[in-house]
């Protein structure tokens, strides 16, 4: 069984966990922040600086906007990381948002293109959720030029530290059941998830036991067997954060389209439980949800459950060495009497997401037995 490094040392959360708030009802009873380039507040103003080895990464950056949209004109840096950056600028009387790759290895510059695909997509066939309207785009050179959605975020990091507001929770199932009912033309959009690949992969690295294993790839033969809808997949977000997402009068608009694609049945709304972990009234309406049209819905939106929690589980458990390897000599810096450290806070939701992963194992175990 795959078990927390040592690093994980933060003494056990006390959590309870009402009934029906986990992922699976008994079977007798079943029927650090992110901010996304649209939430910058207040008017645009400011200067860019284009000066030392960042600038000139900058002057690349809007080099290669400016050769598709050569009247963008950038007022700010939204966002910088080693793998992207983002600027907000106006493009005639439109406010608009560039994201330029800077990491062009394969997989990055991959998930770019899907990403523009996604949004060409939608010039032809709207979805029923909003989105960024394209302004223009080049796969060779991955650079993106959307318009500015107004609305404030729905969450500003990827795992809550509170419930939000049960308005935004509604406004989102909502708007994320309308875009898993769509049912966009064949050939627009691919399968972005290898499902027996992924749990393959997982039990090789000694994320999964054999058991689990054995236990999905059982849950995944069902449902390759399984009529109508919920045997052709559904299409998802791919990404439903809260973070992913803006709440405006209109309804809440969805950005960062570059996993979009066709999933097993409730992949987004596993998604969205694995990040509420402080939401149990929301996490207990997603099961709900999620159990909604039976049998086969239970067992796919537990086979996302299991391979979402896992992911995280394995990128938390990176961040947290990361951080060790990079933090300071204790003492020198000053801490505050009853702060958390971004290290402490780290394996306190590592802890969080050992536990929610439990909690799915056996929700799985208990969908084989009633098969």
């Amino acid at each position: 069984m795959y078990t927390a490094s040592s690093s994980v040392s933060a003494p056990p959360r006390p959590r309870s966990v009402p009934v029906g708030s986990g992922p699976y009802l008994d079977p007798a009873q079943a029927g650090r922040a992110r901010r996304w380039a649209g939430t910058v507040a207040g008017p645009l103003s400011g200067r860019i600086d284009l000066s030392g080895p960042q600038g000139a990464q900058l002057r690349k950056a809007i080099a290669s906007v400016h050769r598709i949209c050569p009247e963008f004109n950038p007022v700010q840096v939204m966002r910088r990381s080693g793998r992207s950056v983002l600027l907000v600028g106006t493009t005639g009387r439109t406010t608009a948002v560039a994201k330029c790759l800077l990491d062009h290895s394969p997989v990055w510059a991959e998930r770019f293109r899907h990403e523009i695909a996604a949004y060409r997509t939608f010039v032809r066939h709207r979805p029923p959720v909003r989105a960024p309207r394209l302004i223009a785009a080049d796969p060779d050179n991955c650079t993106l030029v959307i318009e500015r959605m107004p609305g404030r975020p729905a969450a500003l990091s990827r795992h809550l530290a509170e419930a939000p507001p049960r308005a935004d929770i509604r406004a989102v199932l909502g708007a994320v059941a309308r875009l898993n009912s769509w049912r966009p033309p064949a050939g627009t959009f691919d399968a972005p998830l290898d499902y027996p690949s992924r749990i393959s992969r997982y039990h090789e690295l000694g994320l999964f036991t054999d058991r689990d294993r054995d236990d999905l790839q059982k849950l995944l033969h069902g449902l390759a067997h399984a009529g109508g809808r919920q045997g052709m997949g559904q299409f998802c977000h791919g990404d439903a954060l809260l973070s992913n997402m803006l709440l405006s009068p209109a309804g809440p608009v969805f950005v960062d389209w570059e996993h979009a694609g066709w999933y097993l049945p409730g992949y987004d709304l596993a998604t969205l439980w694995a990040v509420l972990g402080d939401a149990p009234v929301a996490r207990k309406q997603i099961s709900q949800l999620a159990q909604a049209a039976g049998p086969a819905a239970r067992d796919a939106f537990l086979v996302n459950l299991m391979l979402v929690l896992t992911r995280e589980i394995r990128t938390y458990e990176t961040a947290v060495q990361r951080t060790i390897r990079e933090a300071p000599p204790a003492g020198s810096i000053p801490v505050q009497p009853g702060a958390v450290s971004p290290g402490e806070e780290q394996r306190l939701l590592l802890r969080r997401l050992h536990d929610d992963c439990a909690l799915a194992r056996r929700a799985v175990r208990a969908a084989v037995g009633t098969r």
